[in-house]
């Protein structure tokens, strides 16, 4: 499941070191334009997330996942043999797209065995997994540049794909009972999209975890703008990425523990505030300095941002699904496309923003925090509608 997950994570993050030799190549003038690279593929996975979802929930787990797994592959070659910059947008539009398939699906795959806090306890182990490939693929990214041309990261992603697809294949068996499948009908997936959307605590958690992944867009969007161009660190770029995705990495393993004694919402409730006290804190600081703040203060405020960051991801997509365990797939992609669409509208903002400074960015963890904050405050304070919640759950 982490494997099948991490396929986007890779996708991203090997792009980073790449992004000014693709423009320069592809004749990319704009100079935060290499950004839309990043933002194709985002709006391939909220789009693609609607679709397979559903068709999991009819046909089972296995065969959507395959389908997406092979539209990932005609992607990363279509990427790798771009002519032209639209031709590299469409091909990471179809990466995403079929991303949305093994993404959002595990999700319900883990729904099928585990609730509650097992299942935030099982996300929290896979995601503490997952963030292994962000920590090594932007070094990953670099290193291929310095042997080849930046086309073979798209070709290392077609291997992983394929390694993917059969070990998926030979490893995982369906875990929806034939039983348990509903008959495929656009009119019963308005139906269960309803009953999601209409549910308080699903679509409360969703906008929540569609706030905060937002400013981690928008970070990921200007990350190589702001290492490489403002900090003038070149090819040491990737070192200073991995320490501070290694945050939210420890953040996840420690909640993996946490989360069986404190309950997930106390955990998020915590970590939120942390992290819109920090964002607020450097940003006046940043502010005081001329906008030029030191290296390692922006490494201090970033490895304790993320920290925060890794104790939200894993609770948040557990605590949204919580209760929609008998349309887990329509669920986990509903939930999912609604806060990648959230997330996208928000990060390419803070991303389309940056202007030399990290201003943009501390700014927009500082705002979004607290957005989600407030979100998650009024969520449990109202209630599902039939069970009312409380924060020490």
């Amino acid at each position: 499941m982490a494997l099948l997950i991490s396929l986007v994570a890779l996708s991203i993050d090997a792009m980073l070191p790449a992004l000014p030799a693709i423009g320069a190549d592809l004749n990319v003038h704009w100079e935060n334009g290499t950004q839309l690279i990043l933002a194709a593929m985002f709006v391939g996975f909220a789009t693609g997330q609607l679709i397979f979802g559903p068709l999991s929930d009819c046909f089972g787990r296995k065969a959507p996942i395959y389908v997406g797994l092979s539209l990932f592959i005609l992607g990363s070659i279509l990427s790798m043999s771009a002519w032209s910059f639209p031709a590299m947008l469409a091909g990471r539009f179809l990466q995403g797209f079929g991303a949305a398939a093994p993404r959002s699906i595990t999700v319900a795959l883990i729904r099928d065995y585990f609730e509650g806090r097992a299942m935030a306890r099982i996300m929290s182990f896979i995601m503490a997994v997952f963030i292994i490939v962000p920590i090594l693929s932007p070094a990953i990214g670099q290193v291929i540049l310095l042997v080849a041309s930046w086309r073979m990261i798209f070709a290392m992603l077609l291997a992983l794909a394929l390694i993917s697809f059969v070990w998926f294949g030979i490893r995982q068996p369906e875990t929806l009972d034939p039983d348990l499948r509903t008959t495929f009908s656009l009119r019963q997936i308005g139906c269960d999209i309803r009953e999601i959307v209409s549910n308080r605590c699903a679509l409360g958690y969703t906008i929540s975890a569609g706030l905060v992944s937002g400013a981690f867009i928008g970070y990921l969007s200007s990350a190589q703008q702001i290492f490489q161009s403002r900090f003038d660190l070149g090819n040491h770029f990737p070192l200073y990425f991995a320490g501070l995705a290694a945050s939210i990495g420890c953040a996840s393993l420690l909640n993996a523990k946490l989360v069986m004694h404190f309950g997930m919402r106390l955990l998020s409730w915590r970590a939120l505030q942390s992290m819109s006290l920090f964002s607020a804190g450097f940003f006046i600081y940043a502010s005081s300095v001329d906008s030029a703040p030191p290296l390692w203060t922006f490494m201090t405020w970033g490895s304790l941002t993320f920290f925060s960051i890794g104790l939200v991801f894993g609770n948040f997509n557990a605590l949204a699904i919580e209760s929609l365990g008998h349309i887990a797939g329509t669920a986990s992609a509903v939930i999912g496309s609604i806060a990648t669409a959230i997330s996208l509208m928000l990060g390419v903002f803070i991303g389309q923003s940056y202007d030399g400074t990290v201003l943009p960015l501390v700014g927009g963890f500082a705002i979004l925090g607290l957005a989600s904050l407030v979100t998650m405050y009024l969520t449990e304070r109202s209630g599902t509608g039939t069970t009312k919640l409380s924060i020490g759950d």
